[in-house]
């Protein structure tokens, strides 16, 4: 089994947020409409939340990427990408030669209406000479959902992306109609913003009730910790008592007898001197 990465293996990365040659902005929008940003959020920050723990794999959303030295005019920004090999940071873009020449392994594309299939095509083949290893493409409008995977040096399609498991991410791709659901290695769901938000609360308030019972139930063992004590308490007293009542049942006893021990002497006397101790 190999070791553990350790933050300090692979301390953060922070770049200068932007570079006069290989600059963190192209002019370009970062999305299209409300529904592509959504999905870009959402695949974004479920990437970043399956790898929080691993400070070796770099995620980003919309981050320019250079994969050529002396060429800033040969990049794009995919949607999301995935690099592991290089440690977490800020980065005004992704400059891949001042990366140790490592270029993203997995990259994301959400369609907007404005995307052609020239420019999708073009895309494709610029991540292909490029060194991806993986390439999604997700169609939110009509829940088209397309993936390739480097094979002998060429992006190759996966015949059915349904049930598709990423072999890099390990990342399930479910679909149904026109819904797209991305389930990590441990069964999460990929969520909304709006979602983890709901679910932060619920699961807030699933704590705020937890907590509320423990500290219920915490004062009901008191309570009964307590009541026994009392009960333990009170037997205590009436044994004490009961031990009291012996002992001067005891004193009484003794008392009685010398009593009429003293007595009977008396009697023996009177007889003695001829008297009748019962006249």
């Amino acid at each position: 089994m190999s070791a553990p990465i350790r933050e300090r293996d692979f301390p953060r990365c922070d770049a200068p947020l932007d570079d006069p040659v290989y600059r963190s902005f192209d002019g370009k929008p970062m999305s299209d409409n409300a529904d592509q940003w959504d999905w870009m959020v959402r695949i974004t920050a479920g990437l970043k939340g399956l790898f929080r723990d691993r400070p070796d794999v770099f995620v980003a959303g919309d981050l320019l990427w250079y994969p050529v030295e002396g060429k800033p005019k040969v990049r794009v920004a995919p949607d999301a990408m995935v690099v592991f090999g290089r440690p977490k940071g800020a980065r005004g873009s992704y400059i891949q030669f001042r990366e140790e020449g490592v270029a993203p392994q997995v990259v994301f594309k959400v369609l907007s209406p404005k995307n052609t299939k020239a420019e999708m095509g073009r895309k494709r083949r610029f991540y292909e000479r490029h060194g991806v290893e993986e390439y999604y493409l997700f169609d939110p409008a009509t829940g088209g959902l397309w993936g390739w995977v480097r094979d002998e040096g060429m992006l190759r399609p996966v015949a059915v992306m349904n049930g598709w498991t990423s072999p890099r991410l390990g990342v399930r791709f479910l679909t149904e109609g026109r819904e797209l659901r991305l389930i990590d290695p441990r069964g999460r769901v990929f969520l909304t913003p709006e979602e983890n938000a709901e679910l932060l609360e619920s699961t807030s308030l699933e704590l705020e009730r937890s907590r509320e019972e423990r500290s219920k139930e915490a004062r009901r063992r008191r309570l009964a910790e307590q009541a026994r004590d009392r009960a333990g308490q009170a037997r205590d007293r009436a044994e004490q008592a009961r031990d009291r009542a012996e002992e001067e049942k005891h004193a009484a006893l003794l008392e009685a007898r010398r009593n009429a021990e003293v007595l009977e002497r008396l009697r023996e006397r009177l007889r003695d001197a001829g008297l009748d101790p019962d006249s």
